[in-house]
């Protein structure tokens, strides 16, 4: 399909997005609406935190796709890579001769432009260093801009065109448009690229890892030869990209072989304490209140990225010692009973092994119960069938629940949640497989005694199971 070219910025008065509730959408409305532009939007039914987003920024959200929507003339139409190339909302764009960008690409030319762009893409974890950086620079004065896949709790929300000469993005491997099936992280003209893991996923869209690897590349090319790429030597396959890189190459971790290390980690209920080596050479202490050891590595990536740009120590130390996280990423809901609730975004199986040993790390002594929701395009099939089974070390008891859209896959394509918790106890976990929220909630409101932690997995709203839960346990008394 031919498009028109972009606009320039100051020929930009209305902005239409279609397929508005995305979370990397509703952001780029955001930052829109910040620099004064009048934003409309279209889409299905909405959900938080997204809805109350574009209620807070008064954006109007015409539901359902359909041309007239466009009878406005919007000065620029931004495509959601939800919508399929059949939507006739997005087709009456094309026919009508309007100019239509993608996500990425209208972040890119609107907001990052020439400016410092830190990207920071990977498997695991980059929502979480994308937050920490751009607090990092926010707290030292530097006023970022930033788009981040979650929200940080210490901005409230996910965007900010900042007045800074940095901008921080989180730089997603999936794919762009239905024009454009390149992935989004292509577009965003790294100077600093940060990547703190490559592994399988989104078996949507990509076959094998090798064509995952592939676009990892192809984002290295694009730093400047006075860029620096920041690289998880914990990851071999990260560390197989400094090979190629145009520019310099700073790695970090928890082994032996990174230029920044960390020695000395300590975990207790109140957070995490570390010491820094770089280059073998005594770098700084530091504390924060996040929890788990590949925390720790994210927290070292952002500061290699923060020494990079000329943060000091102190301005370093303040930043960690101030932030409060990244919401639905081992997020505490709260403590009804004396059973503590925690919520995490976690799905990959290397992000639910994460996530569960760095939660047994900080409660050794609490009862752990590990319950699991089959939700993503990758974990909903059985590409990490076996994989899952070896996540869950650490959990006293895992709940498995059905699998979301189950209809949408065929049986022999589809993730077999029974068969993870008959893998799970031939392996002495204690594990069980519980289809309906309502039933996973009634079994652990019976069961859970005061002290234990209930550990939450899911990468969306999962039934409304949290507020059910907190609610059952409340009334229990």
């Amino acid at each position: 399909m031919k498009r028109p070219p972009l606009p320039s910025a100051e020929g930009v008065g209305h902005v239409h997005l279609i397929a508005v509730g995305g979370t990397g959408m509703g952001a780029l409305a955001g930052l829109f609406a910040q620099t004064g532009r009048r934003v409309t939007g279209s889409d299905g039914p909405l959900y938080p935190p997204i809805s109350e987003l574009l209620r807070d920024l008064k954006i109007p959200v015409a539901e359902g796709y359909r041309p007239e929507h466009l009878s406005g003339r919007p000065d620029l139409v931004v495509v959601g890579n939800a919508v399929g190339r059949e939507n006739p909302e997005a087709q009456a764009a094309f026919e009508l001769g309007l100019p239509v960008a993608s996500m990425p690409e209208a972040l890119a030319h609107y907001f990052i432009g020439e400016r410092h762009s830190v990207v920071v893409a990977g498997t695991h974890g980059k929502t979480f260093t994308a937050s920490l950086v751009a607090w990092m620079l926010e707290t030292a004065g530097r006023k970022p801009g930033f788009l981040i896949g979650g929200i940080p709790k210490n901005f409230g929300v996910n965007f900010a065109a900042g007045g800074g000469e940095i901008f921080v993005v989180e730089g997603d491997e999936y794919d762009t448009a239905f024009f454009d099936k390149g992935p989004k992280f292509l577009h965003y003209r790294p100077r600093t690229l940060l990547v703190t893991s490559i592994e399988f996923d989104h078996a949507d869209i990509y076959p094998d890892l090798e064509a995952i690897e592939a676009n990892f590349h192809r984002l290295l090319e694009l730093v400047p030869a006075s860029g620096l790429t920041v690289l998880c030597a914990d990851d071999p396959r990260v560390v197989l990209l400094a090979a190629s890189a145009p520019c310099r190459s700073e790695t970090y971790g928890l082994g032996p072989s990174a230029l920044w290390r960390a020695e000395e980690v300590r975990v207790s209920e109140e957070g995490t304490s570390f010491r820094v080596v770089r280059d073998g050479e005594p770098y700084r202490p530091y504390w924060w209140s996040a929890l788990g050891r590949h925390n720790v590595q994210n927290a070292l990536g952002a500061i290699a990225v923060a020494h990079e740009v000329g943060l000091t120590y102190d301005q370093v130390s303040a930043a960690l010692n101030s932030f409060a996280g990244v919401r639905r990423r081992q997020e505490t809901l709260g403590e009804p009973g004396g059973v503590l609730v925690v919520e995490d975004f976690a799905h990959h199986p290397t992000a639910v092994r994460s996530t569960v040993s760095a939660v047994r790390e900080r409660y050794p002594d609490r009862r752990l119960w590990a319950v699991f929701e089959p939700r993503t395009n990758t974990s909903r099939r059985r590409v990490f069938q076996d994989a899952y089974a070896e996540s869950f070390e650490g959990a006293d008891q895992v709940v498995v629940a059905a699998v979301h859209r189950a209809e949408a896959l065929e049986p022999e394509e589809r993730f077999d949640p029974e068969r993870l918790a008959a893998d799970l106890s031939t392996r002495g976990i204690a594990a069980r497989s519980i289809p309906e929220v309502e039933d996973i909630v009634e079994t652990i409101a019976s069961e859970a005694a005061e002290g234990d932690v209930v550990l939450i997995m899911s990468n969306g709203a999962f039934g409304g199971i949290y507020g059910k839960l907190l609610e059952t346990l409340e009334a229990r008394g």
